[in-house]
Order: C-alpha cells, then structure tokens, then sequence
C-alpha cells in the first residue's frame, strides 16, 4: 500500500473510519448552506475536506483530492448513484467514488479517505483521523 497525506492506493476496499469518542469534530457549515446534489470544499486541520450533501439529505466527506490527476477537486465533481450507492465523478477525468467509503468503482485499487460526518443541530460537522491532521 502506498500512501500520501490525502489520497491512498489500496489493494483492497477502503472503510470510513469509526466515528469513535477520540475524534475531534470540526464545525463546517449549516446544513442548509450545503446545497443538495453539490459539494462544498473545507479546510480542516490543514486538510481539504470535500463535503456533499445528497438529494436524499444524506451528508458524507470525502478528501477533496483527486488522486489521478492530483488536483483538489472532488467537491466540484458531479454527484449521482451507481448500483444503489451515492456517489462524486471527478470533474477531471470523471472517475467515480463511493461516498460512502471513498472507493474508485472504476479502478477499486485507488481509494481517498472517507471521514466521519454528523449533524450537531442545523451544523455540519467532521472528524479527522490523526493521520490526516497536518
């Protein structure tokens, strides 16, 4: 396995981390700032963070960096399903990432990290494992 701060090349499928007592969580907007079908970029602890909010008022985080193309654009990429899971397609070269666990359905070696995400209230909030803290 081979991993940068952000972005990760797995051999295997890639699980959003627990949302356990030891995470730290970041507040990041209202939930009725997140305009549903349309992500929105944050910053946290140094880390780009991409949230989305979908049709169904579901919200996830994802790393907002596009490992193929190394640009930081996956909370501009357009949201949609595949096989029944929400998902982001990249605005470069449009391959798709489960929402749910940060997984390429078309290359599923190559994974970015899915971070926990809660409504606190009308807030949007987000944890980073420490690793992705800079």
């Amino acid at each position: 396995m081979t991993t940068t701060p952000e972005a990760t090349i797995t051999r295997g499928p890639a699980v959003r981390p627990a949302a356990g007592p030891g995470l730290r969580w970041s507040d990041i907007c209202s939930y009725a700032g997140l305009t549903p079908e349309r992500g929105a970029c944050a910053m946290v602890d140094g880390t780009q963070v991409a949230v989305f909010r979908t049709f169904d008022g579901a919200v996830y985080a994802l790393s907002n960096l596009d490992p193929f193309s190394g640009a930081h654009v996956l909370s501009r990429g357009i949201l949609g399903t595949r096989d029944g899971a929400p998902t982001v397609a990249s605005p470069m070269y449009k391959q798709v990432f489960d929402l749910r666990t940060g997984v390429c359905l078309d290359d599923p070696r190559v994974a970015v990290p899915a971070f926990p995400v809660r409504r606190a209230g009308d807030r949007v909030e987000v944890a980073l494992p420490d690793e992705h803290r800079q």
